[in-house]
């Protein structure tokens, strides 16, 4: 991740919680970490107090999270977990995200892959983000999940065994991503932004 000055440079734009601001070269999205992200109804700002792990308002529990990290572009309008939320968009910000390749079929032995985008240091995700009320405090827990597409020719390689990848958006369209006039569908593959992907330790 890169540090709070270069994501205030890159985006022209403040952060609301400098101390909570996520700095890590590895992050673990079964830790559901707090990362830094921009909402389309705040796009001047950079907030820290969102959750990987998207919990619908229906949720009985944190749990839920564990299964809505990532949600399929092609079917968010169709799934219980998603459908209410596709017009919350907002923007994850990163420098780089790993992926494993599979040298069997049962991922027993494996390659790790580091992902960067050829055209920026700083980059985003699509995503999705909510809300949620826990039912027996009352406490409110903001939310957000990452959406997945079909892999391109780089991650069909790196990313076998599904053939999925995250959406990277180019910077020309982070706006776009924003703006809900724009169809969430014109981000499914083939949009796709130039990645490179290197072995890694």
């Amino acid at each position: 991740m890169s540090t709070i000055d270069q994501v205030k440079k890159r985006f022209h734009i403040e952060i609301d919680n400098e101390e909570t601001f996520l700095q890590t070269d590895f992050i673990n999205g079964f830790a559901y970490p707090n990362l830094p992200v921009i909402l389309d109804i705040r796009p001047d700002l950079v907030t820290t107090n969102y959750t990987w792990g998207f919990l619908p308002s229906w949720a009985k529990d944190k749990d839920f999270r564990k299964n809505t990290l990532n949600a399929r572009i092609e079917t968010i309008d169709e799934k219980a977990s998603f459908k209410d939320s596709t017009e919350k968009r907002c923007l994850i910000i990163a420098t780089a995200y790993y992926e494993w390749r599979w040298h069997d079929e049962k991922g027993k032995s494996k390659q790790k892959y580091q992902i960067n985008s050829q055209d920026e240091e700083i980059f985003t995700f699509a995503g999705l983000y909510n809300t949620w009320t826990e039912p027996s405090t009352g406490q409110q827990f903001n939310t957000y999940t990452m959406l997945t597409t079909e892999a391109n020719e780089v991650m069909q390689y790196v990313h076998n065994y599904k053939k999925r990848m995250p959406i990277l958006l180019n910077k020309n369209d982070e706006a776009s991503w924003l703006d809900h006039s724009v169809a969430v569908s014109e981000f499914a593959y083939p949009y796709e932004a130039k990645i490179i992907a290197l072995e890694s330790n």
